[in-house]
């Protein structure tokens, strides 16, 4: 597991967005990340929450700033292994997504609570097949069990690393040297991914 770092210590800042139905385990798949925790007693969240996380992607330290909205904004799509409603809503959700976002655009498809077996209502291979179809990233998570959290994470920012590299190589320049201050757009104009500034320190 990678080591946690200092607010102002990192590389690059990536924007995370959560989006999916309320009840499907966005909370806890945030606090999972950031924290290593989990909260049976978890309410539905009110308004905007969001915690950051290092980690290393190559020889970088990106630091991810993971939104959890309430299921009302927009880079991990996440639905209930349990209940079926949630898998056909997230079809809703990547439309919303990707109509307000660019084609480079970097996206997670998420089933969580993988722990309650003799509840599955939706197939992993129903669920890959929908991935592929969309040209997402799929994982099945628990937070509860902290089964593939990490793992889900850690893809998402290293493919948003390698979309971020990518555009510099096609402006030109060096993906290991981008220029400092300098704000690169993966998604919206609110979903930004931006180079550190230096000698600033971002919240």
């Amino acid at each position: 597991m990678a080591a946690y770092r200092a607010d102002d210590d990192y590389d690059y800042l990536f924007k995370v967005v959560l989006i999916g139905d309320s009840g499907v385990g966005k909370s806890n798949l945030l606090s999972r990340f950031t924290r290593n925790e989990f909260s049976l007693e978890s309410k539905s969240t009110i308004g905007v929450e969001f915690a950051t996380r290092s980690i290393h992607v190559d020889d970088k330290i990106v630091k991810a700033q993971i939104w959890d909205t309430a299921g009302q904004e927009r880079s991990v799509a996440c639905y209930d292994v349990t209940r079926h409603v949630t898998f056909e809503n997230v079809e809703r959700w990547l439309k919303e997504l990707r109509d307000h976002t660019d084609s480079n655009i970097v996206i997670m498809f998420v089933g969580n609570k993988a722990d309650l077996r003799h509840l599955r209502a939706v197939s992993t291979e129903d669920a890959k097949a929908f991935a592929e179809r969309e040209n997402t990233f799929f994982m099945e998570t628990s937070a509860l069990e902290s089964l593939n959290v990490e793992n889900a994470f850690t893809e998402v920012l290293s493919q948003i690393y390698r979309v971020v590299s990518r555009k510099a190589l096609d402006l030109g320049d060096d993906p290991t040297a981008l220029p400092k201050g300098q704000t690169i757009n993966v998604g919206s104009k609110d979903d930004v991914s931006a180079v550190k500034k230096v000698g600033c320190c971002s919240t």
